[in-house]
């Protein structure tokens, strides 16, 4: 399995990116995907999960603004950002693990997942 980030950029505070993770091999079902972010020094941070079988869960510095979908058909994960603020200027990876994100112990933890994409980089500014 190999996963390809897309769509990082740079963008204004207040600005709106989408980003997109294409995935070779689609793993078989069920499967738990994230998105995760990771400033140099600092561990690498949840953004958010969906399974192939859950309802999509949020870390708090996010939830109402980043909305994470799948197309299963395009063998695609994204993560639509709105209302970008400084803070969330970080590397951002997607990831995957054939597992039901029920049997995670922690859905948003990085030591839970397996397949990771080289990231793709979204800067904020004032």
């Amino acid at each position: 399995v190999q996963l390809q980030e897309s769509g990082g950029g740079s963008v204004q505070a207040g600005g709106s990116l989408r980003l997109s993770c294409a995935v070779s091999v689609y793993p078989s079902s069920p499967v738990c995907m994230g998105w995760f972010r990771q400033i140099p020094g600092k561990e690498r941070e949840g953004v958010a999960s969906l399974g192939s079988d859950t309802a999509p869960l949020y870390a708090n510095t996010v939830k109402a603004r980043f909305t994470i979908s799948r197309d299963n058909a395009k063998s695609a994960l994204y993560l639509e950002m709105d209302n970008l603020q400084l803070e969330d200027t970080a590397k951002y990876y997607c990831t995957a693990i054939p597992l039901s994100c029920r049997v995670l112990l922690r859905p948003l933890g990085s030591r839970e997942y397996k397949y990771w994409g080289r990231g793709t980089q979204v800067t904020v500014s004032s």
